[in-house]
């Protein structure tokens, strides 16, 4: 008899990946917070507030699109707007994903308690700790899982493509924004870019594998 190798369900797949970004991005953490990187420090002496007002203004600004309040009501609206448009599923896993992704960043940040830069003029205020940005984990979260979900909706490859650019910019300018304006490492940044994007994957499996199940008939 011959036994016919199967590739692992969708489901396992996306759980795996969502386990491995919890575990690569706490061991990270507990690595970055006790030995020295000197790229950190030189990355960010050499951007930290530099060129004209008005990029310091606009760098403000672009910060505050990864906070929580934005995100939240990001999340918030598209959620809705799936509801109406009989997407359920669609719209619990945002919520759900979205939601313990934020509750993973704070776990790592309290459990690695990293410094932030000893910098006297930070240009917007702080309270947490360092490792990961959030800034840049939630906005990878948030704004590739609402393009990797939208992206379900529709077969249209050119607004799929857009979807994913918008989603990739928005993140890479909010993460950017945290170096800037002196709040984090440039390593705290990659760390919350990585594990919200494998986050976001991870649950796009998760969906996409529910949402073909919902649609099979039974056998």
């Amino acid at each position: 008899m011959t036994i016919a190798l199967r590739r692992p369900p969708r489901p396992l797949a996306g759980a795996a990946v969502i386990a491995a970004a919890t575990l690569l991005v706490l061991a990270t953490g507990l690595l970055v917070a006790r030995l020295p990187f000197a790229f950190d420090r030189a990355v960010l002496s050499a951007v930290r507030g530099a060129g004209p007002a008005w990029l310091r203004r606009a760098a403000i600004d672009l910060t505050a699109l990864g906070g929580g309040t934005v995100l939240t009501l990001a999340v918030l609206a598209a959620a809705t707007l799936l509801l109406v448009r009989r997407q359920p599923l669609v719209a619990a896993a945002l919520v759900l994903a979205c939601w313990s992704g934020g509750r993973v960043v704070q776990l790592v940040k309290d459990l690695v308690a990293r410094a932030r830069p000893d910098l006297a003029d930070r240009l917007v205020p702080v309270t947490s700790a360092s490792f990961p940005s959030a800034h840049a984990a939630n906005s990878a979260i948030v704004y590739l899982t609402l393009a990797a979900l939208a992206a379900q909706l529709t077969t249209d490859r050119a607004t799929r493509r857009t979807l994913f650019t918008l989603a990739v910019l928005t993140t890479g300018a909010i993460g950017a924004s945290r170096v800037y304006l002196g709040v984090h490492w440039p390593s705290d940044v990659v760390a919350g870019w990585s594990f919200g994007t494998l986050w976001a994957l991870g649950w796009w499996w998760l969906t996409a594998r529910a949402r073909a199940s919902l649609r099979s008939p039974r056998q």
